[in-house]
């Protein structure tokens, strides 16, 4: 039998956000955050101190002998403090570490947290329905770089965007213990708000459900929620310690739901992460598969007998890009554009393009013109970004095409195969309602997203003059070592391809305006590159493969006039 911990990780991984997370006070136990029973009791303890006695040994015991009825949180806090103010000032403490707990790493968010945070950040995760007033959850969050949209009473509903437009919902069913309206006694936690109601009646229909640390005793709006639910499209998952309450198990049979047994939330959490990010990486195209490809590739290249087989090993494994990157993970209406996001779906799209780009290096060194056609087909198909959608997600949807531009002109610029260069950026890609234009227009990694400085948002780019050709720069390299073996070579390929798709921009717009690469704060490279091609044109005038190529003009005087105004016009690029 599968174990349901295997069975719920892969149902993660493979319907990524699909998942809903509900927890409850036993997430927040080994942060040192209360329950209520342990709050009721230390409620009872005050309460016998402000007689004059002491509810020690036994508080509930106390409690019962002198009120004649068991010790009840609720009904404590509404005897204690009749208003809501009132109890949310008796409970704060409760919540918030003083100087020594804030030392000891107490009232901090667990292990459990964390794990779901990162779940979050990776987009499996994006709903998480909470009875804690806490906040460790919302820290756990901005930890990892992620802004949660935090629901707490009615109105925060009323005015919430779609579920689909967030890149994390809370749904913090019982308040904040910062707001006034938190719900705590029977009467209060007996029925939600309609608003309430019907945003849980939505997710209970439209999502799986992984519940953690939630008794489900005390909790009757959330009960009745759960129980008319009448679809259940994902499975859920229940989490115990031990033997399931009486309510929880009949919401079990209900749901027809797996019972995971735990030993505590942090540990089942943090195996549940473990297991959905081994899942994942196995899920990338594995080594010994793209080695298969590479080894196909390199005994098609030299034999024109082979070249259908080429074109349909080129082909196939486009169209697993393709589909790869086409399901939700992959939608231009969402998520929200953040570091986490964004960098997710650019390694989202690399870890698609890995065989491609492997076999695209060795293609771009030893192309010959019978290749060109098929790399020109491949690159439109990875560049095309059409309907409707939030402009950004929608302009980085060409980024397997700047992949492949990239991967193709090392190989070319390595082996002095400009031609083709040339060729490639003068592929025209589909752009809706803009006509067709060329890949020089619109695949360089500066000019991607329109502005160059957009892709500070990348992880580790921030700083970045030109964040996303470093970032390029550095997920290329183990492509490209098969044909580029010393870095500095490589680093050396790498300015000459950029300097070379700055002029195919330039030209083709009158050099008003180029893209920026690495070359403008790498002075040795750029001086030298600059140089080299200065002298080709000097002595092999028409026979110069810049001349040749047509990257940046079809006569000798036409590409010394673009390398002049080009020289120019890096001149006024601040340093």
């Amino acid at each position: 039998m599968i174990d349901p911990v295997h069975s719920l990780a892969f149902s993660i991984q493979a319907n990524r956000g699909v998942y809903a997370v509900l927890i409850g006070s036993g997430i927040s136990r080994a942060a040192e955050i209360p329950t209520g029973w342990e709050i009721t009791l230390d409620l009872v303890r005050k309460l016998a101190t402000l007689r004059g006695e002491t509810a020690e040994p036994d508080p509930e015991a106390w409690y019962r002998e002198n009120f004649r009825t068991e010790p009840d949180y609720s009904e404590l806090l509404e005897n204690l403090a009749g208003m809501p103010a009132e109890r949310q000032q008796l409970l704060r403490s409760y919540w918030e570490p003083n100087e020594q707990e804030r030392a000891e790493g107490k009232k901090q968010p667990t292990a459990a947290h964390h794990a779901i945070a990162a779940l979050v950040a990776q987009g499996f995760i994006k709903v998480i329905i909470t009875t804690n007033f806490d906040r460790l959850m919302e820290s756990a969050l901005r930890d990892v770089g992620v802004e949660p949209t935090v629901l707490s009473s009615p109105d925060h509903v009323q005015g919430a965007p779609p579920l689909i437009h967030m890149q994390c919902c809370i749904l913090k069913l019982h308040g904040d213990y910062l707001d006034t309206r938190i719900r705590n006694t029977p009467s209060e936690l007996e029925a939600y708000p309609e608003a309430f109601d019907r945003l849980l009646d939505r997710i209970f229909d439209e999502f799986g459900l992984i519940v953690c640390g939630w008794s489900a005793t005390w909790d009757n709006a959330l009960r009745q929620a759960i129980e008319r639910c009448p679809s259940r499209r994902f499975t859920t998952y229940w989490a115990v310690r031990g033997e399931p309450s009486g309510e929880a198990r009949r919401l079990i049979t209900h749901r027809r739901a797996e019972v995971v047994s735990i030993e505590e939330a942090d540990t089942f959490f943090r195996i549940i992460q473990e297991h959905v990010e081994s899942i994942e990486e196995f899920s990338r195209p594995h080594p010994l598969s793209t080695e298969a490809a590479v080894a196909s590739l390199k005994r098609y290249l030299p034999e024109p007998r082979y070249r259908i087989q080429f074109s349909d090993l080129i082909g196939e494994t486009v169209n697993k890009i393709i589909e790869a990157t086409s399901g939700e993970a992959y939608a231009v209406q969402g998520p929200s554009i953040n570091t986490e996001s964004v960098t997710a779906r650019v390694r989202g799209y690399e870890a698609a393009c890995s065989t491609l780009l492997a076999m695209a290096t060795i293609g771009g060194f030893w192309v010959e013109e019978e290749h060109y056609s098929v790399w020109q087909r491949a690159l439109p198909r990875l560049s095309t970004a059409l309907g409707a959608g939030t402009d950004f997600w929608l302009r980085l949807k060409r980024y397997p095409g700047t992949l492949l531009l990239y991967a193709l002109g090392l190989g070319a610029v390595a082996n002095n195969r400009l031609e083709f260069l040339g060729r490639l950026l003068a592929t025209t890609i589909v752009r809706e309602y803009q006509g067709d234009t060329p890949a020089a227009l619109i695949l360089p990694a500066f000019s991607l997203l329109n502005d160059g400085r957009a892709m500070q948002i990348l992880e580790g780019m921030e700083r970045r003059r030109v964040p996303l050709n470093d970032w390029l720069h550095d997920v290329l390299r183990q492509h490209a070592r098969r044909v580029i073996p010393d870095d500095d070579e490589y680093t050396l390929v790498f300015d000459k391809l950029e300097i070379l798709i700055a002029f195919g921009y330039g030209y083709r717009r009158s050099f008003r305006w180029v893209p920026q690469g690495a070359f403008v704060y790498r002075d040795e490279n750029r001086n030298r590159i600059l140089q080299e091609i200065e002298k080709s044109l000097s002595e092999l005038t028409n026979e110069s493969p810049y001349v040749r190529s047509g990257i940046f003009g079809e006569t000798v005087e036409d590409c010394s006039q673009s390398l002049a105004v080009f020289k120019e016009f890096l001149e006024k690029i601040p340093r």
